[in-house]
């Protein structure tokens, strides 16, 4: 009996130190796995940050060989920009670049109208944290986020460039001082808050270097526009010295040619000399986004050195 009981002990013993081997052996199973689920999550979280981050690095360096192969001028100026604010700057340069290459892009006003409506749409999706997969658009997305851009300057800019498709010229050279405003003035307002920049006299420069900027620019696409037949120069200011759309066409140096160029020329550099005029009164941390300047006054200074006589 006491043996019956023996081995029946021994057995139960057997069987609850079996039941109970079993059981903590299940934790080290278990744990291997648990382990790699662990690693695998970890794998993942960072190939996704891996992919982030060379998508921003893709999309920042998209905008920056954009604005280098367009727009070099204000590619130079972004250079000289504080660390903070350079791939901002570069984001809307780039962005300003794609608006202007729009005109002589495409071949029907529709096409250009919808690019047009898109940047539209873009600019309402970035400000509610939803930017189209676009490098432009997410390089904008972070801009404004990062400086809190305004986005009514943006949305003028993309208002002012959709007008100019209408391929004609400027009626006089006022019409051609309010797209300056809105398309160029816009886009320093913009950089100002890239610097963090908020003052009325920065504004104010802002504003008349932007003019000078559009008037310049104006000009000097001049020559291209003429070998496409076309010419946007102020109607008003060639009535006045009697010279022909024809006479731009042809490459014409005659005195009423040279006497619209001059007159033309000498509104943008009256722009420069009351952006000038703000300058004791202008925070020097604004200094920067006006850096363009340098090269408005260069081409107006060959230009009077030139007598008018050569090549505008």
């Amino acid at each position: 009996m006491k043996g019956n009981m023996a081995v029946g002990v021994r057995v139960q013993h057997g069987l609850l130190s079996r039941t109970t081997s079993l059981l903590y052996s299940l934790p080290r199973k278990i744990a291997p796995n648990r382990v790699c689920l662990q690693r695998a999550a970890e794998l993942q979280t960072v190939r996704a940050s891996t992919n982030t981050a060379g998508e921003a690095q893709h999309n920042e360096k998209y905008c920056l060989d954009l604005v280098r192969s367009r727009d070099y001028e204000g590619f130079l100026s972004c250079l000289l920009l504080p660390e903070e604010a350079r791939r901002s700057s570069l984001a809307l340069r780039a962005f300003n670049v794609e608006l202007a290459q729009v005109k002589d892009s495409v071949s029907q006003k529709t096409i250009g109208l919808m690019r047009m409506q898109f940047w539209k749409t873009a600019i309402d999706e970035i400000y509610r944290d939803d930017p189209p997969n676009q490098p432009i658009s997410t390089e904008l997305w972070r801009a404004v986020r990062t400086h809190g851009l305004t986005k009514r300057w943006l949305t003028r800019i993309v208002t002012e460039r959709e007008k100019d498709l209408d391929d004609r010229a400027y009626r006089n050279i006022q019409e051609l001082e309010k797209y300056s405003e809105n398309a160029q003035s816009s886009l320093l307002y913009l950089l100002l808050e890239c610097l963090g920049v908020k003052n009325v006299h920065a504004d104010h420069a802002a504003s008349h270097i932007g003019k000078a900027q559009g008037i310049v620019t104006c000009l000097r696409a001049t020559p291209h526009h003429s070998s496409r037949r076309k010419v946007y120069l102020p109607m008003d200011i060639c009535m006045l010295h009697g010279a022909s759309q024809e006479d731009f066409i042809r490459g014409s140096r005659e005195k009423n040619v040279r006497d619209v160029v001059y007159d033309i020329a000498s509104q943008a550099h009256v722009h420069l000399e009351h952006a000038r005029s703000f300058s004791y009164n202008v925070p020097a941390a604004a200094t920067p986004a006006f850096i363009h300047t340098v090269v408005l006054e260069d081409y107006l200074q060959r230009l009077y050195l030139r007598s008018w006589k050569k090549t505008y």
